[in-house]
C-alpha cells in the first residue's frame, strides 16, 4: 500500500463551517453532478463518487430493498477502471489542494467511502466536512438571515444609470447583490455569462456577509433592488430590509446617465460578446439588445415599442458597420424619459419618507463611508 501523505494526514474531519468559508479553502464535492449544479459553494469542485445515472439506480434500489442492497449495487456500478479513474481524480485534487476537505450531501456514506478509497488505494488521508453540504448550507442560511435582519443597514437608491454600482465598489461595507447575481438588475441587465443558480446566489451573498462581519462591519450597504435580479430572487429577510431601511439617494444628470448606459449596456456588452464568442459575438450582441427591448414591449405599448426598436436597429447597423455608437443615445433617452423614469416617479411616493441623504457620487460615497460602523 502506498505511504500516506504526511501533509494532510494529521488533519481531522471538520465542522468549523465559519473557518471553511472565511478561509476559502478548496472543497471536493463528491455528490452527483445534478446535485452540484443545483447548488454548491464557490470554492467547490465536483468529482462525484457516482454519476447521475448511477446515483439514480442506487436510489431506486435503496427504496426497494434497503441500504445494504443499495451499497452492493453501488459497489458493482463503481468498480474496476471506473473506480480507479475516480480515485485518481480525487488524488490529483488532494495533492493539488493539501489543505482542502471533501464532502457529500450529509457528510455520511458517500464521503466516508471516498475517504476510505483514497486512503486504501492512493495512500492519502483526506479529511471530510461532517454534516456535509446540508449542514454547510444550513449554516450559510443562518448567516444570511441574521445578517439581513441586523440593525443599521443602509440602502443605496437612484434612477436607472445613475451609477449605484460604481459607488458600491468604493464603499468597504457594501454588498454588491447584482455582482453576486451576475446581472445588472434592469430589463437590459443580462450578462454574457449565465447567472448562478438560486442556491449559489444565496451562498455568494451569505459568504460576502460573513467575511465583512469578520472584518468588523456591523451594518452593510445594499443597492435598492426589487424582488428579482434577473432570475435570482432576494431572500425574504433581505428583501424586507431593502424595502424598509434608510435610503440614500444618488443623483446624476440625465446626460451622465445616458452616457453610462451607453458605455455599459452597448460598448462594454459588445466587447464581452466578442471576447466570449469571437466572430459570432456581434450577431449575438445585436440579438440580445433587441430581445431585451422586446421583453418589455407590452409595458411600452405598440407604438412606443415600434419607434424605439426602429431607433435601436438603426443604431446597431451604424455601430456594427463602422463602430459609431452615437445612434444608441436616441433609444436610451427614450427609454429613460418614457419608461424607467416615470416608473421610478410612481415608486418614489412610498420611498421618499425613507430618504436620509441625497447627493452626487462623491457626496454619497463620503456619506456612506462616514456612516459605516465597525464592531
Amino acid at each position: 500500500m502506498p505511504a500516506t501523505l504526511a501533509t494532510p494526514a494529521t488533519r481531522p474531519d471538520t465542522a468549523s463551517f465559519r473557518e471553511l468559508f472565511l478561509s476559502g479553502v478548496p472543497l471536493l464535492d463528491v455528490r452527483a453532478p445534478v446535485e452540484f449544479h443545483r447548488g454548491a459553494f464557490p470554492t467547490a469542485v465536483n468529482i462525484p463518487l457516482m454519476n447521475d445515472s448511477e446515483r439514480e439506480q442506487v436510489g431506486i434500489r435503496y427504496k426497494q430493498a434497503g441500504q445494504e442492497a443499495a451499497i452492493a449495487l453501488g459497489t458493482r456500478l463503481v468498480a474496476g477502471e471506473i473506480k480507479q479513474a475516480r480515485i485518481r481524480q480525487w488524488a490529483d485534487f488532494a495533492r493539488a489542494h493539501p489543505r482542502g476537505y471533501l464532502y457529500c450531501f450529509r457528510g455520511g456514506l458517500r464521503s466516508r467511502i471516498s475517504q476510505q478509497w483514497l486512503r486504501q488505494e492512493a495512500g492519502i488521508d483526506y479529511p471530510r466536512v461532517t454534516g456535509g453540504y446540508k449542514a454547510m448550507r444550513g449554516y450559510l442560511m443562518e448567516v444570511l438571515r441574521d445578517g439581513a435582519l441586523a440593525p443599521g443597514h443602509l440602502v443605496l437608491g437612484g434612477l436607472t444609470g445613475s451609477g449605484k454600482t460604481d459607488v458600491l465598489r468604493n464603499v468597504d461595507n457594501a454588498v454588491d447583490l447584482e455582482g453576486h447575481a451576475n446581472h445588472r438588475g434592469s430589463g437590459f441587465g443580462k450578462r454574457v455569462t449565465p447567472q448562478p443558480s438560486q442556491i449559489d446566489f444565496e451562498h455568494r451573498v451569505a459568504i460576502d456577509l460573513l467575511r465583512k462581519q469578520a472584518c468588523g462591519w456591523q451594518a452593510m450597504v445594499f443597492e435598492d433592488e426589487s424582488r428579482l435580479i434577473g432570475a435570482n430572487a432576494l431572500p425574504l429577510e433581505l428583501l424586507q430590509t431593502i424595502q424598509t431601511a434608510p435610503l440614500v439617494w444618488l443623483e446624476a444628470s440625465q446626460e451622465d446617465r445616458v452616457e453610462r448606459i451607453l458605455r455599459e449596456y452597448v460598448v462594454e456588452l459588445r466587447a464581452e460578446f466578442a471576447a466570449r464568442h469571437g466572430a459570432a459575438g456581434d450577431a449575438l450582441f445585436s440579438q440580445r439588445l433587441q430581445d431585451s427591448l422586446t421583453a418589455i414591449s407590452r409595458k411600452l405599448g405598440g407604438e412606443r415599442y415600434a419607434r424605439l426598436m426602429g431607433q435601436m436597429r438603426a443604431a446597431l447597423a451604424r455601430q456594427l458597420d463602422g463602430g459609431d455608437c452615437d445612434g444608441h443615445r436616441a433609444w436610451i433617452l427614450g427609454l429613460l424619459n418614457e419608461y424607467y423614469d416615470p416608473m421610478y416617479a410612481w415608486r418614489m411616493q412610498e420611498k421618499t419618507p425613507r430618504i436620509v441623504f441625497r447627493g452626487d457620487a462623491g457626496a454619497v460615497t463620503e456619506y456612506l463611508r462616514q456612516r459605516a460602523c465597525r464592531a
